[in-house]
């Protein structure tokens, strides 16, 4: 039914009196506190694996990966179930409880004395089944938690800011969105440079309680604000509607399409998309109407919605499906970017000693969050002011910008790492794995700041260029599709580590990717990386120039349809 304009009007007001820039300081405050607690235990995890728990480094990188991807891979869950079910605020409140408990767990691992293996001589002896599965325990509670925070706090804060009454309103949200992700940036460094050193030189029982601590408070902070909130109520057909165009358009196969002008599509009275696009036109058979009286029941909803469905529905469809050849040119941009492990273990055999500190071979990766902060800061205030109409870039020339940064990081990856190994074999560590080679971690800093960059250009743009696509009903959803490829990227880097371990070691030969790194070939595995970077960039240019315009539904949200408030919210409409 149509929502009488007056009832929109005083929504709008009630909705406005909520949310706004005073809800930032509890929803930033969460989300930097929460980043801080768990983006060092992901950097410094596989020194953990490798000193306490004994293992060799492919082997932790796999475990540091497939972490890494779970927690990557939550967040569409989360997405889902916060955009079709429970809502933004609910989700995240569940996320932020789940993640602490993960990380409780953790911190027993480092107190429990027999939660590790022992190691008296050498060689240590390796972990037993249970030992693994506390720690996997742990890890995998923190990812379900990432699942429930990293999907919707971008969007739940975005909730508290949008006003389509502003006429400045867009541009507010792209800065909203850069700004965002330079709060983010700061946490993760402060994260990866303090909470990493203190893991390093207070010991893993301080280092894991103080993220305990920290997240305790996050979650403190963003309860406190919840009566301030703008919460959006999730539209719970969202995923059954999905499912229920495909079905229907497999139903009405048989139907021809009628003209583009036809009255024959089914929309609801009040919305703005009256038919159907041209693309991916199959689904178009989805909101056909065959008969009215047949289809249609006296209030003018479908008999029978596994038949007939809206036209927003198969819009929202192949929003989906649209994005997703270019959503897969970013998972070898991910894989590139989470090869931090095999950084750690070269950085460890170099001097680390920057201004007469010894700096933890993870710190290094600091370095990547400083350049992509600091891009974004030049990006936005000083470069996008030069562009007409204060645009900017067009989305998808930044995500190419990425990709192309992204495989000249891989190339300088690999020339630094043949230097240092050819250092170590002339200074006589041909078999000293432990050796420090008379070469400066700085080294590494190149490559770090081209993945920063390489980020700052694709990723954001990513967000943006998804968040664009899709109506704010699924907003979560858009956010979650980086998550996602975050994670398929880092399932990439466990295929890759493994294959190239496997296939590299045989015939008594170390592989590329030998616990001795001096024995190994890192190098060739960069240059590996290199390759397929270049082919990931070719593979790019034609889904973006098969993707075609940006611009095919300009008005997904123009009109609100059946506008609904979560509980607190008393909406007057009198």
């Amino acid at each position: 039914m149509e929502v009488p304009m007056e009832q929109k009007k005083a929504t709008e007001v009630v909705v406005r009196k909520k949310g706004g820039y005073r809800t930032m300081p509890f929803i930033i405050a969460n989300e930097t506190f929460e980043k801080v607690a768990n983006v060092g235990l992901h950097v410094n995890m596989i020194l953990y694996l490798l000193n306490e728990y004994h293992l060799n480094p492919p082997t932790a990188a796999i475990v540091v990966f497939l972490w890494n991807a779970l927690s990557y891979f939550m967040p569409i869950f989360g997405a889902f179930l916060s955009d079709s079910w429970l809502g933004r605020f609910r989700v995240i409140a569940w996320g932020t409880v789940i993640d602490l408990v993960g990380l409780i767990v953790l911190w027993f691992t480092a107190i429990i004395k027999h939660a590790r293996p022992h190691c008296e001589v050498e060689p240590c002896a390796s972990p037993t089944v249970a030992q693994l599965l506390f720690l996997f325990s742990s890890l995998v509670l923190m990812a379900l938690g990432a699942g429930g925070i990293k999907p919707c706090t971008l969007a739940f804060a975005a909730d508290q800011i949008n006003d389509p009454e502003n006429p400045n309103n867009e541009r507010r949200v792209k800065s909203f969105f850069n700004w965002y992700y330079v709060s983010v940036g700061v946490s993760v460094m402060v994260s990866v440079i303090v909470i990493v050193y203190i893991q390093v030189k207070a010991g893993w029982v301080v280092g894991f309680g103080i993220p305990v601590g920290l997240m305790t408070f996050s979650a403190t902070m963003y309860f406190l604000g919840s009566s301030l909130y703008v919460k959006v109520k999730p539209n719970k057909s969202l995923l059954t509607g999905l499912a229920q165009v495909i079905v229907a358009a497999w139903k009405n196969r048989h139907l021809p399409l009628p003209p583009k002008n036809s009255d024959i599509w089914y929309f609801h009275n009040d919305s703005t998309l009256v038919q159907p696009t041209d693309k991916a036109r199959f689904l178009n058979k989805a909101c056909i109407i065959k008969n009215r009286e047949k289809d249609l029941d006296s209030d003018g909803n479908p008999i029978d919605p596994w038949r007939l469905c809206t036209v927003r529905q198969v819009e929202e469809l192949k929003a989906i499906l649209k994005v997703l050849p270019i959503w897969s040119t970013g998972v070898i941009l991910a894989t590139t970017i989470s090869q931090q492990a095999f950084s750690v273990v070269q950085a460890g055999t170099m001097n680390r000693v920057v201004f007469n500190m010894d700096i933890p071979p993870t710190s290094f990766s600091a370095f990547i969050i400083l350049t992509l902060t600091i891009w974004v800061a030049i990006y936005d205030r000083i470069l996008v002011p030069l562009f007409p109409n204060r645009r900017g870039l067009p989305v998808k020339q930044r995500m190419a910008i990425g990709l192309m940064i992204s495989c000249l990081a891989s190339l300088v990856a690999a020339l630094v790492e043949r230097k240092r190994r050819n250092e170590a074999i002339r200074e006589g560590y041909i078999d000293n794995p432990k050796g420090l080679v008379n070469m400066s971690a700085m080294w590494l800093v190149p490559q770090y700041c081209l993945y920063g960059l390489a980020e700052g250009f694709n990723i954001i743009g990513q967000i943006e260029f998804f968040y664009s696509q899709f109506p704010k009903t699924m907003s979560s959803i858009a956010v979650a599709l980086c998550s996602l490829g975050f994670g398929v990227g880092n399932l990439v880097a466990t295929l890759i580590v493994k294959a190239v371990n496997e296939g590299t070691g045989r015939g008594g030969q170390p592989s590329w990717l030998s616990s001795n790194i001096n024995r190994g070939h890192y190098d060739y595995y960069y240059a590996l990386l290199f390759i397929l970077n270049l082919v990931n960039l070719s593979y790019y240019f034609l889904c973006s120039v098969a993707y075609g315009s940006t611009q095919d539904i300009k008005n997904w949200d123009e009109v609100v349809v059946d506008t609904k408030l979560e509980g607190n919210q008393d909406v007057d409409t009198k």
